[in-house]
């Protein structure tokens, strides 16, 4: 069943590349639990395919870098982009994309949190495998309070500009 509006987000473990070693977080991959990262904050998730990939490499993650200060001054605390990738492809990818310090590169390397919210995308016959639809959701404390969820592949509504106007 697909997560909706008013739901809360199931419970799962996301990693992420930490470059900076810090209180709690080691150089590396670091696993979080969903649940801890979102209590008591606003924040702004958009999924993608895959990290590399060209609509999510040349619009997607640079709308939410471009944005950011827009963003930021909505409230929201964190941006996060959410792809069914290690934490080691999604922190090369976050260098590579400039997202540091702007968009939290969270790897769902096993599809767990995907599935969970039911946005998988069966990629198998075309060689990539179990990946992600292209959403953006705004949550507070957990709960989903808008979604957007592409049609057919497209990128209309899941960039950070239509989030914008959403939230």
């Amino acid at each position: 069943m697909t997560i909706k509006v008013g739901d809360h987000l199931p419970e799962a473990t996301l990693t992420e590349f930490i470059e900076t070693e810090t209180a709690g977080c080691t150089l590396g991959p670091n696993a979080f639990k969903v649940s801890d990262l979102v209590k008591g904050k606003k924040i702004l998730m958009f999924a993608l395919p895959g990290a590399f990939t060209p609509t999510c490499s040349a619009k997607h993650v640079p709308s939410y870098v471009e944005h950011f200060d827009a963003i930021k001054a909505k409230g929201v605390d964190e941006v996060w982009c959410v792809s069914v990738n290690d934490a080691f492809v999604m922190g090369a990818w976050g260098r590579e994309q400039h997202a540091s310090g702007k968009v939290r590169m969270m790897g769902d390397g096993s599809a767990a949190f995907t599935k969970a919210m039911g946005l998988e995308l069966d990629l198998v016959a075309r060689g990539m495998g179990v990946r992600s639809q292209r959403y953006a959701a705004y949550i507070v404390d957990g709960v989903v309070k808008v979604l957007h969820v592409e049609e057919g592949g497209g990128y209309a509504v899941s960039d950070a500009a239509s989030m914008l106007a959403a939230i």
